[in-house]
């Protein structure tokens, strides 16, 4: 039984109260929160024991789930991994490269399991690819949505855009050759809306879009790639393939051919689509299960800190760049 502890009983840090609970072979054995009134809610809505501080918590568990503002991640996640617990931490993992070089070697010093929260990892529509061979060659994605002043404490390429670049990130194999961004302030003192096109060593670009100060919401990635075009809706659960198959007698399972192409009088071939709807699932119960199975099994977490700090290491990239350009024009 995994004695875990939850820091942070705001809107993100409850679903971990409440999701830990539904756990076999967890006891959460509580919170801490700095806002006493918070506490009392959250204990009484979730029957969770409330902590009075983080020494007292730390003293009674195995494992933490950090769920505070990217600003405390460090010191909170430094004194845990310190006393020797394990840790999850929510994205994005730092507020600096130094802090998050810092924290993932502290982890290995100890021998700590350490997981970064990039929940969409566990979305089932990404899932759905299978065993598909995902080689991209261009790839674009839009996150987008209303705004909400949950959230705000960092711009939007930390808030939203960061999951897509942690996704894009573990497609590509290579190493980023070049990044050209652009966004803009709008309802807030900081980055509300985002463009970053990303260049990679071996030719793929991606297009990575990210918005806050939308009329809707958006959560899609696409795939583009030789005799491939693939789409993943996070949000419908829903991944859809159009594939070209060289031979018409070798269409993929499930696959619907839906038109017959012949170049220069070359031999047929046949496009073919397949409509993947996942069942819903609990993408942040699937994450902390991971977490716990890392703990209780001694293997790598599937979002590592190493991920977490590639993908922060991007973001603040892009959001330096942008705000170098917002200086000429502010």
């Amino acid at each position: 039984m995994i004695k875990i502890g939850v820091v942070g009983a705001g809107h993100l840090g409850r679903w971990h109260i409440k999701n830990l609970n539904a756990l076999d072979n967890v006891k959460l054995v509580g919170f801490f929160d700095s806002d006493s009134r918070r506490s009392t809610v959250i204990a009484n809505e979730y029957k969770a024991t409330p902590f009075t501080s983080l020494d007292d918590l730390l003293q009674s568990c195995d494992a933490i789930s950090i769920v505070v503002p990217t600003i405390a991640h460090y010191n909170v996640a430094k004194i845990a991994l310190e006393k020797g617990r394990h840790v999850f931490c929510e994205k994005p993992f730092m507020q600096t490269i130094d802090e998050a070089n810092f924290i993932i070697e502290l982890a290995k010093h100890k021998n700590l399991v350490l997981q970064v929260g990039h929940i969409e990892r566990f979305n089932p529509a990404l899932s759905g690819i299978g065993d598909f061979p995902v080689k991209p060659l261009f790839i674009e994605s839009h996150r987008i949505s209303p705004f909400n002043p949950r959230g705000t404490d960092v711009g939007v390429i930390l808030d939203l855009m960061i999951h897509d670049i942690d996704i894009i990130l573990a497609m590509v194999d290579a190493e980023i050759e070049q990044i050209d961004a652009s966004g803009a302030p709008v309802l807030t003192d900081t980055i509300d809306i985002a463009n970053a096109r990303i260049k990679f060593t071996n030719g793929c670009v991606a297009n990575v879009t990210a918005s806050r100060v939308s009329d809707k919401q958006m959560r899609k990635i696409r795939i583009f790639q030789k005799n491939a075009y693939l789409s993943i809706d996070f949000l419908k659960n829903q991944t859809s393939i159009y594939s070209l198959s060289q031979n018409p007698d070798e269409i993929p399972e499930n696959a619907i051919p839906v038109a017959e192409l012949k170049i220069n009088d070359h031999t047929a071939k046949v496009i073919t689509y397949q409509e993947i709807h996942t069942n819903e699932s609990n993408a942040m119960l699937e994450e902390l299960r991971a977490f716990i199975y890392s703990i209780e099994n001694g293997s790598p977490p599937p979002v590592t800190g190493e991920d977490g700090k590639r993908a922060l290491e991007i973001a603040l990239q892009i959001e330096k760049q942008i705000k170098s350009s917002l200086k000429k024009v502010l």
